[in-house]
């Protein structure tokens, strides 16, 4: 039976954008009103709402006209340059364009009557993000960010997206300096907020990882009265981060992991090279189910998904069946398995960030992988970032879990990684250079039918153009992780 999909949401009528926006308007107001925001003239859809945004590097008005060929209803634009754009298109004029933005994300959330989950955590946010999308969506309309929009104007941006009839809202909430979130958990107002764990993550700004965990647990600052913190039981910093909690507007605390007191725990975890087995007692309530993606890691923060599922008042029994079908998505664990010489081999991309507590997760994932006749598990490791003075110690000591990966080849890239790359065994080192570019051709060349290849470093370390390379030069052959 062929069913059409559902006509989008509207989220805003033409008249009903100007009061929150604080702007003046020329030219027409959109009819019937918009369905989409976007701050990226490249990716916009027909019919949406452009915010000219000023980044880093970029400046939105720039990509004004741009926008209107590429079929926006309407531009947010700032007053000092609106005479720019006044025969292109319609315009709401502000004073500034990003706080417009946060304006808009703050009414939407005002209207919203859905259940709003925050994330954070130095690991795992995106990954418990995409998990709780993944089961909320099979209960209810659920609204959450398609990419790591969890920054000053990512925040905002997918707030000003929330449905008004959506059910769940799911929002991924970062940070590099401490300060950072206060204010967007401010804006996103959660009824649960996750915090998956504390790492070296970021030390180069905010000195140890105390201050990390401090910084983290701004989140519980912006929960609603009564509330619900869901915090990593196992990790040396939970009694900090329940102080934090219960000195916020959290009304419950939800420990989950393996120590015997939390409120989630795991029971026992069969590990596979494509999923994982678990059993789990969640407030009380035993539970066995698959999780389509394997990894220790993930299995425990498959128990933060369900204490939050709970909390909000969702079907955990539905959620944990749902779980099934979890896939990592690109740079972040997506598995492909690619012909080359002598048969098909497998690709591990993690490529999108890296911190010693993810590499050596990723190493322990490619530990528990099963290479094929004459294969080797090589893993492909770039620079670790922002880890401050204690970086190049962090790096060599990831020769550790190389050896306890059972790792047959290394190949390094990047003035840090260079410390590993030192510190690992003659015939595990496959070789080193200085950026990824430079060892990208090696790499290439080795890999070969059997083996399994895990590619991971910062995204500053510029990893995923060999996961590029290495998806140019060989034709895949299946896709894996969903059952």
């Amino acid at each position: 039976m062929n069913e059409q999909s559902p006509l989008p949401d509207m989220l805003w009528s033409g008249l009903g954008l100007v009061a929150p926006l604080e702007a003046r308007v020329t030219g027409v107001l959109p009819r019937p009103g918009i369905f989409g925001i976007s701050i990226d003239s490249r990716s916009l859809q027909p019919g949406d709402l452009f915010f000219a945004i000023e980044g880093d590097t970029n400046d939105g008005h720039d990509f004004v006209h741009a926008a209107f060929e590429n079929g926006a209803a309407a531009a947010v634009v700032a007053e000092a340059r609106a005479h720019e754009f006044e025969a292109a298109g319609t315009l709401y004029i502000v004073h500034d364009v990003l706080a417009a933005l946060e304006r808009l994300g703050r009414a939407a959330r005002a209207r919203s009557k859905g259940k709003i989950i925050a994330v954070t955590g130095s690991v795992g946010k995106t990954s418990t993000k995409e998990a709780l999308r993944l089961v909320l969506g099979e209960q209810g309309q659920t609204h959450a960010s398609t990419a790591s929009y969890n920054n000053h104007w990512g925040v905002p941006l997918t707030l000003a997206t929330l449905p008004s009839r959506a059910r769940f809202g799911v929002f991924e909430i970062g940070m590099n300096h401490a300060g950072e979130i206060i204010p967007l958990a401010a804006m996103v107002r959660p009824h649960v907020a996750i915090v998956t764990t504390v790492a070296p993550v970021h030390t180069e700004f905010l000195g140890s990882v105390e201050a990390v965990a401090d910084a983290k647990a701004e989140i519980f600052s912006g929960l609603e009265q009564g509330g619900v913190a869901v915090i990593h039981r196992d990790i040396p910093q939970f009694e900090r981060l329940r102080e934090r909690a219960e000195a916020s507007p959290a009304g419950s605390i939800v420990s989950f992991g393996e120590h015997e007191e939390a409120e989630a725990r795991l029971i026992s975890l069969v590990l596979a090279a494509d999923h994982s087995d678990i059993t789990a007692l969640i407030n009380g309530d035993e539970m066995t189910y698959r999780l389509g993606a394997p990894g220790r890691h993930l299995a425990v923060n498959s128990l933060a998904v369900l204490a939050a599922v709970e909390a909000a008042d969702g079907d955990v029994g539905s959620a944990a069946a749902t779980l099934a079908y979890l896939a990592q998505p690109p740079g972040r664990g997506a598995r492909v398995n690619l012909q080359a010489t002598g048969g098909a081999f497998t690709l591990i991309d993690e490529s999108y960030n890296a911190n010693p507590v993810s590499m050596r997760a990723a190493l322990a994932v490619l530990a528990g992988t099963s290479p094929g006749w004459l294969g080797r598990r090589i893993a492909v490791l770039g620079d670790m970032l922002e880890l401050g003075p204690d970086a190049p110690a962090l790096h060599a000591e990831l020769a550790e879990a190389i050896a306890e990966s059972r790792v047959d080849v290394v190949f390094a890239a990047g003035l840090l990684m260079q410390h590993l790359a030192d510190a690992i065994p003659s015939n595990v080192y496959g070789g080193w250079a200085e950026r990824a570019a430079d060892i990208e051709s090696a790499v290439l060349d080795a890999v070969h039918g059997g083996d399994v290849v895990m590619v991971k470093g910062s995204k500053g370390s510029r990893m995923s153009a060999i996961v590029a390379a290495l998806r140019e030069r060989y034709t895949a052959v299946a896709e894996t992780g969903r059952p």
